[in-house]
C-alpha cells in the first residue's frame, strides 16, 4: 500500500474518545468498560486532488485510472483483561453505482448490481473477497490478542481507486471498429472504522466516512488512437466526509458476496432486449 503523505493532500481530521462517538452494534454489559477505554486519534480521509488519467495505448480497450481515496486512523486499545482477540480495521460498502459506457446510437453497456439497483439491499460489501467483512488484511486491520497488560497503539490505513478497461468496440459485436462515445461513472461508498471482538462477536463502530467518485469521459471514436478521449467535469473529486454521528453497518456489508462478485455486465441496445454479457460470479 502507498504511504500516507498527509501534508500533500487536503484531509479531514478528528480526534475523539470512543465513549463520545462509539456506535454499538452488539455488546454486553461487561464490554462497556473496555469500549469506553478505546481511543481513536487523527482520523484522516482524502481523495488525491488530481484528475483521472486516461490511457489510449491499446487498440482494444480504453483504460482510465481515478485518483485514490485514502483513510488512516491512530487507535489505542486499553489492556485486554481476558483471553480474547480484538480486530480493528476498515469495512467498506458500496451504496450506489452507475457505470455506463455509451456506444453512439447503438446502445450502452452497463455494470450493474441488481439487488442494490432494485432496492433489495441498502449496501453491498466492498471487501477484498477473502477477508470478510474487512476491506483487506494488511494495513487495513490490526489484530490484538489478549490478555495484554499495556495499551496497544497502532495505525491502520486503506486506499481505493478504479482502474477499469472499456472496449472501444461494442462488446457484443464481432466487429472491432471503435464505437465508444461516452463513459459515465458515479459510485458512493460508506467506510467504517470498526473494533470487533472475534471471541464474543461484539462489534463497535468507531467512525463513519462517506465518499463518492464521479467521472465523465467524452470519446470521439473517429479520431486517431491517442486523441479520442477527453475528461469532462468534475475534473477533481469532492473530499470525503467524516460523520459527526456514526451509522450502523447494514447486514449485507458484512457478508458475501462483495460488489465485484455480484456485479453483472449488461448490453442495453437502443432497440431490442437487454443481453447479459458477463454474469455475476456469485448468484
Amino acid at each position: 500500500m502507498p504511504s500516507f503523505l498527509w501534508d500533500c493532500w487536503p484531509s479531514l481530521e478528528i480526534r475523539a474518545v470512543l465513549c463520545a462517538m462509539g456506535c454499538i452494534q452488539s455488546i454486553g454489559g461487561k464490554g462497556r468498560v473496555f469500549r469506553e477505554g478505546i481511543t481513536v486519534m487523527d482520523v484522516k480521509a482524502s481523495i488525491d486532488p488530481i484528475p483521472t488519467s486516461i490511457d489510449e495505448s491499446s487498440s482494444v480497450v480504453l483504460r482510465y485510472r481515478t485518483p485514490h481515496f485514502r483513510a488512516s486512523a491512530q487507535v489505542v486499545l486499553p489492556p485486554i483483561p481476558k483471553k480474547e482477540t480484538w480486530v480493528v480495521g476498515w469495512i467498506q460498502a458500496c451504496s450506489h453505482m452507475e457505470f455506463y459506457n455509451q456506444y453512439g446510437d447503438q446502445g450502452m453497456s452497463s455494470w450493474e448490481l441488481p439487488d442494490l439497483q432494485e432496492g433489495k439491499i441498502e449496501a453491498i460489501s466492498d471487501s477484498d473477497g477473502v477477508n470478510y467483512p474487512w476491506y483487506g488484511n494488511t494495513t487495513e486491520t490490526c489484530t490484538v490478542m489478549g490478555p495484554t497488560k499495556r495499551d496497544s497503539k497502532f495505525i491502520i490505513s486503506m486506499n481505493d481507486n478504479f482502474y477499469p478497461s472499456v472496449t472501444w468496440a461494442v462488446p457484443v459485436s464481432e466487429s472491432n471498429v471503435a464505437r465508444l462515445t461516452n463513459i459515465y461513472r458515479n459510485q458512493s461508498f460508506t467506510t467504517w472504522l470498526v473494533a470487533s471482538n472475534t471471541t464474543t462477536n461484539d462489534m463497535i463502530v468507531l467512525h463513519t466516512l462517506h465518499w463518492h467518485m464521479q467521472l465523465s469521459i467524452e470519446v470521439n471514436p473517429m479520431r486517431p488512437l491517442g486523441q479520442r478521449a477527453r475528461l469532462r467535469e468534475p475534473v477533481t473529486q469532492d473530499q470525503p466526509k467524516i460523520l459527526s454521528k456514526n451509522e450502523p453497518i447494514p447486514p449485507n456489508a458484512l457478508v458475501k458476496p462483495n460488489a465485484n462478485d455480484a456485479q453483472v455486465l449488461m448490453w442495453r441496445p437502443k432497440y431490442g432486449l437487454p443481453l447479459v454479457v458477463i454474469p455475476p460470479k456469485h448468484w
